[in-house]
């Protein structure tokens, strides 16, 4: 027996960087985070995140947006809703063309998506991973977000907590910071492994100029050599010239993921849950790319929810994916995921409690909280 949602509240959290983080698309200042808590008649909870990184102040528009569209956008839903984003999309489809907003409106009815699954599986008395049709086991992880000129010290600390994976950014200035990328590969012990994100910063002959000297420092994959919209000829042209494993999926949507596996260039499928397709239409999306041979390993850059139900995802859909937890200074992310980020024998664990496994300490990150928002639907 299910039960009608009545309310939802949205946090609003930032926090402001003393050091701005350097990314292709410009500096990051500021870490947000944006969780949406949805409460049934019977007082259940279930939590989902939206994403918020881009552009600078983007979080602020969506916790605006979210309050006015959640009330409409949820109307009648409950925990027994199928692929509710897919609904939601429906529902406010006439509203992302008019305003040309389709991207943050999608991210919210992901954040509802999560939620909803979330609310279920602690209806149930069972894990977000066994609702999501497997179990919650420990996955495998890697450490993401490392910056060129922060490579040592941020795998150093990410070491520590057991990590021997590690994701650089390169596609910096004049030598693309590929000369940073050669001595983190260079100073990595034992079985650790590299991998690289471009964060697409290259056109065709670019990336195709740069492929020999990257294929020396071995990565596991390459992600976002080329723009997220680039032909399909010239991801096949690149996928052709190199037996680096190429990988992306962050920024793709829709019919954007059946070409992408189509086209056979991606080694990796990375969609992030948080940004398009919620758990429900991304949890088939993952199961079409390993049925194609393609890993799937969810990206997330975001404040702890979205983490954990990515975690949640990936010990549900099985498969050889490696979960992405970011390495950057972001206190949201440690405060909110609900637990330690250190890894056991390589494995980021998963809380043993219902839906989630836990409920996120948003009075932790009170000094930081920029708004909170309770919308009755």
């Amino acid at each position: 027996m299910t039960a009608p949602l009545t309310r939802a509240t949205i946090f609003h959290f930032r926090h402001t960087l003393s050091v701005p983080i350097p990314t292709v698309m410009g500096p990051m200042v500021h870490r947000p985070a944006l969780l949406l808590r949805l409460e049934d008649r019977d007082g259940v909870q279930g939590w989902g995140e939206v994403w918020c990184n881009f552009p600078p102040d983007g979080d602020l528009h969506r916790a605006r947006l979210a309050a006015r569209l959640l009330p409409n956008a949820l109307s009648g839903m409950n925990s027994e809703t199928p692929m509710p984003f897919a609904e939601i999309l429906r529902r406010t489809h006439r509203l992302a063309i008019q305003s040309g907003e389709p991207g943050p409106i999608a991210q919210i009815a992901c954040a509802a998506d999560i939620a909803l699954h979330d609310l279920r599986a602690r209806r149930l008395g069972r894990s977000l991973a066994q609702v999501l049709g497997g179990t919650a086991k420990p996955v495998p992880a890697y450490a993401s977000g490392i910056s060129p000129a922060k490579a040592p010290e941020q795998i150093e600390r990410m070491r520590a907590l057991g990590y021997r994976q590690f994701k650089q950014r390169i596609g910096f200035g004049p030598g693309d910071s590929l000369a940073e990328a050669a001595q983190t590969a260079q100073a990595l012990q034992g079985h650790e492994r590299l991998m690289l994100d471009a964060n697409q910063a290259w056109d065709v002959a670019t990336a195709l100029a740069r492929i020999d000297r990257l294929a020396q420092l071995s990565p596991l994959w390459l992600e976002e050599p080329l723009c997220a919209d680039a032909l399909a000829s010239d991801w096949a042209t690149l996928a052709q010239a190199t037996d680096i494993p190429l990988a992306g999926g962050e920024n793709l949507t829709g019919g954007g993921f059946d070409a992408a596996l189509a086209g056979g260039a991606l080694a990796v499928l990375q969609p992030d849950i948080c940004k398009w397709g919620g758990l429900s239409t991304t949890r088939t999306l993952a199961q079409a790319a390993l049925n194609r041979g393609v890993r799937y390993c969810p990206h997330f850059l975001g404040g702890g929810v979205g983490l954990m139900a990515s975690a949640h995802l990936l010990a549900a859909v099985g498969g050889d994916g490696v979960l992405e937890v970011d390495s950057s200074a972001n206190p949201l992310l440690e405060a909110l995921c609900g637990g330690q980020l250190a890894l056991c024998d390589g494995m980021f664990a998963l809380p043993d409690g219902p839906g989630l496994g836990y409920t996120p300490d948003v009075d932790a990150m009170a000094d930081r909280q920029v708004s909170r928002v309770e919308v009755v639907l």
